[in-house]
């Protein structure tokens, strides 16, 4: 090893750049949030994505063929180094790359075998909302009550046939995605990834990919990043149906982790809270669509 820096971005572990003879490579020394017994899982799953054609880190296996160690008390893994940085300012043209990447993700996935419950599934929406509702009207006079009917409504809504399963990433957004010269460069942090409606993925990118600062939503973006996916993996009219529903899941999905973590994180904490109220616009728009046809579709 010549060289070993921190990274300062990202929050949920620590990561640092190591520069060696033999290229660069990022050590990640792994939380309390990520579960020491699913490392193993994500770190397959990554695997498994690379070397089918996916540009994401490839853990590194060691001398003896093992990707997982500990260090400092820790997991810890070594993976590729992957180039670029995420866009601050989003143009169709990201939307596009991103919905095409998405796809090849879940063909590329459908062949790994092992499973993960998405325990920020719709299952885990109840729980996770009583987290907070005590509090909730501390952010905003009614939140609680307009978050206890909208829940409601999704759990009921949520489909329950729906063919296209597979391996989502579960949290593809700006940060998470890579562009070297405006070409996508790299997926990265597939620590929330899980087993789950493939619509439901696109959904998730639909709420971080395409409303602007303002929280206005951009159909240009939406029709780029739908597009592209169905180019590369055609959706069924069951899943256009549905995508409203699922629109509404993923904002309010995020929208209940971001509630809390407004209300819990300390003042002086080194991470930086995002403002729940944004998925909460997002969540009113998606409620308010008469079809499938508002993203596009």
């Amino acid at each position: 090893m010549i060289a070993c820096s921190g990274i300062a971005e990202g929050v949920e572990n620590s990561n640092f750049r190591l520069r060696t003879t033999e290229g660069a490579f990022i050590l990640t020394l792994f939380e309390k949030r990520v579960a020491a017994d699913e490392l193993p899982w994500f770190l397959g799953l990554m695997e498994h994505l690379a070397r089918h054609g996916l540009t994401c880190p490839l853990p590194v296996h060691d001398r003896e063929g093992q990707v997982l160690r500990r260090m400092r008390g820790r997991p810890a893994a070594i993976t590729t180094f992957l180039p670029g940085a995420w866009p601050r300012v989003i143009e169709p043209a990201h939307c596009a790359a991103v919905g095409q990447a998405l796809a090849g993700l879940h063909l590329a996935g459908r062949d790994y075998a092992p499973t993960r419950p998405n325990a920020l599934g719709p299952a885990g929406w109840p729980a996770l909302f009583e987290r907070s509702r005590g509090r909730a009207d501390e952010v905003q006079p009614g939140l609680a009550e307009e978050l206890n009917s909208g829940l409601s409504y999704i759990l009921q809504a949520w489909p329950k046939g729906l063919a296209e399963f597979g391996h989502i990433h579960a949290d593809l957004f700006p940060d998470n995605v890579f562009f070297v010269d405006n070409k996508l460069s790299g997926l990265i942090d597939f620590y929330f990834a899980a087993t789950d409606l493939l619509a439901y993925d696109l959904a998730i990118c639909l709420n971080a990919w395409c409303f602007d600062d303002d929280q206005r939503f951009s159909l240009p973006k939406a029709r780029a990043l739908l597009s592209a996916y169905r180019g590369v993996r055609p959706l069924s009219d069951a899943e256009c149906t549905v995508m409203p529903v699922l629109c509404q899941g993923a904002a309010m999905r995020f929208l209940l982790t971001r509630l809390y973590d407004w209300l819990n994180t300390p003042p002086d904490a080194l991470v930086v809270r995002k403002d729940p109220l944004d998925y909460l616009t997002r969540l009113r728009f998606h409620f308010a669509v008469a079809d499938a046809g508002a993203y596009g579709l």
